[in-house]
């Protein structure tokens, strides 16, 4: 799976919506290769998408697109200064990957030491994670050669991730992911209370 992400400071939520609803009615079906993406806006108007793609071939045939190039000059109008844009041909889903009815996102960027310990312990089982974080539905990696990366977590609501994230994991589970978190640097977190999906039909 390809990924490309594509954030960037956000003057008008609602045009911005407007256009990649747009961009799902009229170019979408077009699109070979795409899948789907997430999408949101921050508290402090940061908007970031993960859009995904069957493969780099497929994303990058679509952005050659005449009509992709027309409704990227008008939905750009949507954004205060740059918009940045990466790709991601090291792409992983873990658990259930995410739900178009996920009632909240959280995005961690940041930069793994080792990438490969990191996708060795993410293909691990996650049965114990699972039963201990029912309110998490699942989430999307995408890594870079360098060690950076974008994950979205997907969960039931914003209420009950807050809720179980006070919580204890078993002690096994608790000493896993401390090691895979001692490996991200430079983290950042990017909340998205409303986010919106959008899937091929």
């Amino acid at each position: 799976m390809f990924v490309q992400i594509f954030q960037g400071t956000c003057r008008d939520s609602d045009a911005l919506r407007r256009q990649i609803e747009l961009w799902r009615q009229d170019l979408g079906p077009q699109a070979e290769g795409w899948l789907g993406g997430t999408y949101g806006v921050t508290d402090d108007n940061t908007f970031v998408a993960m859009v995904r793609f069957e493969s780099k071939e497929a994303a990058a045939r679509n952005s050659t697109r005449p009509e992709q190039g027309a409704w990227w000059a008008e939905t750009e109008r949507c954004f205060d200064g740059e918009v940045t844009f990466h790709d991601c041909d090291d792409a992983m889903i873990f658990l259930d990957g995410g739900a178009d009815d996920a009632g909240f996102v959280q995005v961690m960027q940041g930069r793994l030491t080792d990438p490969e310990r990191f996708r060795r312990f993410m293909e691990l089982p996650m049965d114990m994670l699972q039963a201990a974080r029912p309110e998490l539905i699942g989430g999307v990696i995408a890594m870079e050669p360098d060690g950076r990366f974008t994950e979205t977590v997907a969960f039931r609501s914003e209420e009950a991730a807050r809720e179980s994230q006070r919580k204890e994991m078993p002690a096994q589970m608790r000493q896993q992911w401390e090691d895979e978190m001692a490996q991200m640097q430079d983290l950042r977190y990017l909340d998205l209370r409303h986010p919106w999906f959008v899937s091929k039909e």
